[in-house]
């Protein structure tokens, strides 16, 4: 049986919400799937594919993705690896091209990582917030998450 682990970073909630939807299409897949916080200590085990999402925020990629990457670097160089970030919260082509560069130079501090997939989510605002704004597109995340899948 192949497994997967999706690892999230996230300050609200939102990031963990995609992270999720990723694993249930994994699992729908067919793939045994463990979903965790970025932060959690545990080891990889061994995973097929570890997938790390996280938030994007005021340019930079969430610390906690950052220091997971840091932390199993030499785990992840073995592993097949694919990369999300949740960022805009305006649907906007100008949203989407800066979110996506902020994960660009992200992954670019990460020269030693060849992630084989890369995408950005649309983000949410806090739930607490008086106007939430949630570009969020579920299909697209259940589609991204096929892909994966597949050799």
């Amino acid at each position: 049986m192949r497994t997967a682990l999706v690892v999230h970073a996230s300050r609200h909630g939102s990031t963990r919400e995609l992270a999720e939807a990723v694993g249930r299409a994994l699992a729908d897949a067919g793939l045994t799937v463990d979903v965790r916080d970025a932060a959690d200590r545990r080891d990889l085990d061994s995973p097929d594919l570890v997938v790390v999402g996280g938030a994007l925020y005021r340019g930079r990629w969430h610390a906690r993705a950052r220091r997971f990457l840091t932390r199993h670097r030499r785990e992840l160089t073995e592993r097949r690896v694919a990369v999300f970030g949740s960022g805009p919260r305006r649907d906007t082509p100008e949203a989407w091209g800066s979110s996506r560069a902020q994960l660009d130079r992200a992954l670019a501090r990460s020269s030693w990582l060849t992630p084989y997939a890369v995408t950005v989510f649309g983000g949410a605002d806090p739930a607490s917030g008086k106007q939430r704004r949630d570009v969020r597109d579920w299909e697209a995340v259940r589609a991204w998450a096929a892909r994966l899948v597949t050799p």
